[in-house]
């Protein structure tokens, strides 16, 4: 394993030299095994050679520059000019430079956002498949989580208009929302919200009336992220149009008309935000502002909504792998203090409850990192055609999406503990991963929403569960390097957590929802890191994944009795591995398991 698992020596100077270190200075590629053990189970190897040296470089620019920026812009909010010196309505949003050279990052020399829907992003000849895209985005997540946000908007309101906007809203916006040019790209926002409600869309009020020709705007909306976007993904409800979800129709609505001139749109207000304080999130008043239909609109039933959905999927998708990537951070992290701090004569990393804390921020960490890469590769198959694929990652995308943000605050506040006082302090990184943390239960549906949409969706109506199971059953089957015991267990486990989560849809008991997505989540992962591990030990890589899956079974889907002092044997056993330097062959693996 990296450094992150030796002990630091060092020989205080001064005083000074008792403050553990933070990670800044690191590559984060190098110094995640798990993500480059991992890279041979979901990417194929010509996609792998390729892009491992582009992974490297951005590894080395988050854990350097890419900090240094983040944290200046953290700082430096966003601020709202509301009128020209002559005072004229010309609203513009302020950034720190430190803001501007992360979008530089992002769009023009990774192309984040075009990657997955031109070719020839970073040489690689085709287009590139979300996996590729996702562990770009995990890497950049582990300093900066608020300019992935319009990257994630540009990238899917280009890919809806592509698929729905007609021949001349097409041309007018789409080349460049794809532009890696930051004189011509056109970013992309989506403004949604409205003080009838988030979730509920069903109450949206904004109005688009159709004058002269276009489709004009009238209205507001109440939380608009990347308020300074070019091009705005938005609902609103076309005059006559009926009630409820089916009067919703889908926009595009540029920040400049054709002419140059200004779209009547005004940014009222930015919004003071507990975290991803370097976005600006707004409040916007439409006073008639252009705006080009995404499909037939009008006073009919719109598909406004039902459009918007194909979103939902990618987004969920890209707010697990940021989730991923902060909790690998606040890992990260802990471990560097763990092994330097000493305390009542002993580096933390010897102490045995500092030792259990860490397995607590290990295991959801590395649960999330599985889960994302096997949803990537279902979504790449969905979108290929595959109706089973199709089917899990309607299932997979709200799961990953619930759990990762809910497990994301405990990491960050676990990781804070273990620095100690300094984490609370905002000069470390700490501190702002806790901010950050707490807003991945609310964007795209909270853990109620979520939750829900398993099974009241998911389940009930596509019945996605049972592709789910027979996939992960076939994956268990096929691995002749697991045990046989441990399978068999997971198989059971499988089976136990489909029913209990069918049962919950099919009776309609929404107090279990939440119980229910979680035991589908760690049944998943459990079965995922067990696959991974036995793979990667029978390819001579390092098994501990393997063990990691009974830390799932164990805690989060077993029955251990809360008043019982006895672990087991495998519970140290396991522990010393998991934080050991030293790979952990197949063999070694599967003993400690027996345990």
């Amino acid at each position: 394993m990296s450094f992150l698992h030796k002990k630091q020596e060092y020989n205080p100077q001064d005083l000074s030299d008792y403050i553990a270190p933070d990670c800044h200075g690191l590559n984060f590629f190098d110094v995640d095994e798990s993500l480059q053990d991992l890279l041979h189970c979901y990417m194929p190897e010509d996609l792998r050679v390729h892009m491992e040296p582009h992974y490297r470089r951005l590894g080395e620019i988050s854990g350097n520059q890419l900090d240094d920026w983040s944290r200046e812009a953290d700082k430096h909010i966003p601020k709202l000019h509301a009128r020209d010196a002559r005072g004229r309505n010309e609203d513009w949003i302020e950034f720190h430079p430190s803001y501007r050279k992360m979008e530089d990052v992002g769009f023009r020399d990774f192309g984040f956002h075009r990657m997955s829907h031109r070719e020839g992003v970073l040489g690689w000849p085709g287009i590139v498949p979300p996996i590729g895209k996702y562990v770009f985005q995990y890497l950049f997540g582990q300093s900066e989580f608020g300019q992935l946000c319009p990257i994630s908007a540009t990238d899917t309101s280009a890919m809806l208009i592509e698929r729905y906007a007609d021949d001349a809203t097409k041309e007018k916006l789409l080349e460049r929302m794809y532009s890696q040019d930051m004189d011509k790209i056109l970013k992309g926002a989506q403004f949604m919200t409205e003080k009838t409600g988030g979730s509920d869309v069903s109450n949206i009020a904004l109005q688009a009336r159709h004058e002269d020709g276009e489709w004009k705007l009238y209205g507001e909306k109440w939380f608009c992220s990347c308020a300074d976007g070019d091009v705005a993904l938005l609902l609103a409800r076309p005059e006559g149009a009926p009630e409820g979800n089916s009067g919703l129709a889908l926009f595009a609505m540029p920040r400049h008309r054709e002419d140059g001139s200004r779209n009547p749109y005004r940014i009222v207000r930015l919004k003071e935000k507990l975290g991803t304080k370097s976005m600006a999130s707004g409040e916007i008043i439409f006073e008639g502002a252009t705006a080009y239909p995404l499909g037939e609109v009008g006073a009919h039933p719109n598909k406004g909504l039902k459009m918007m959905m194909d979103q939902v999927n990618f987004s969920r998708l890209s707010h697990g792998v940021r989730a991923a990537a902060m909790m690998r951070r606040c890992l990260n992290e802990a471990l560097s203090v763990a092994n330097y701090r000493k305390a009542f004569g002993e580096t933390l990393i010897d102490k045995p409850l500092l030792r259990r804390q860490l397995m607590k921020l290990m295991v959801p960490t590395e649960q999330s990192l599985s889960m994302f890469m096997y949803v990537a590769r279902n979504l790449e198959a969905g979108e290929a055609g595959d109706e089973a694929a199709a089917k899990r990652t309607r299932i997979l995308t709200p799961l990953l999406k619930y759990r990762t943000a809910r497990d994301n605050v405990r990491v960050a506040t676990g990781a804070m503990e273990v620095r100690g006082g300094n984490g609370y302090i905002e000069d470390w990184v700490n501190a702002r991963l806790v901010r950050d943390a707490h807003l991945g239960v609310l964007w795209e549906g909270t853990s109620n929403i979520n939750s829900l949409d398993v099974t009241t969706r998911a389940i009930a109506r596509v019945g996605a569960h049972e592709d789910l199971a027979e996939d992960l059953t076939k994956i268990l089957d096929a691995n002749s390097s697991l045990p046989g015991q441990y399978a068999g267990q997971l198989k059971g486990l499988v089976e136990q957590s489909v029913k209990f989560a069918e049962e919950v849809a099919r009776q309609g008991k929404e107090t279990y929802a939440r119980k229910a997505a979680s035991a589908l989540y760690h049944m998943t992962t459990a079965t995922l890191l067990a696959n991974e591990g036995a793979a990667l030990g029978a390819m001579g890589r390092d098994a501990r994944r393997l063990l990691l899956s009974r830390m799932v079974v164990d805690h989060k889907l077993g029955s251990a009795n809360p008043l019982s002092i006895d672990g087991g044997k495998f519970e140290g056993a396991a522990t010393d591995a998991l934080l050991s330097d030293t790979k952990l062959s197949l063999d070694e693996a599967k003993q400690i398991l027996t345990l």
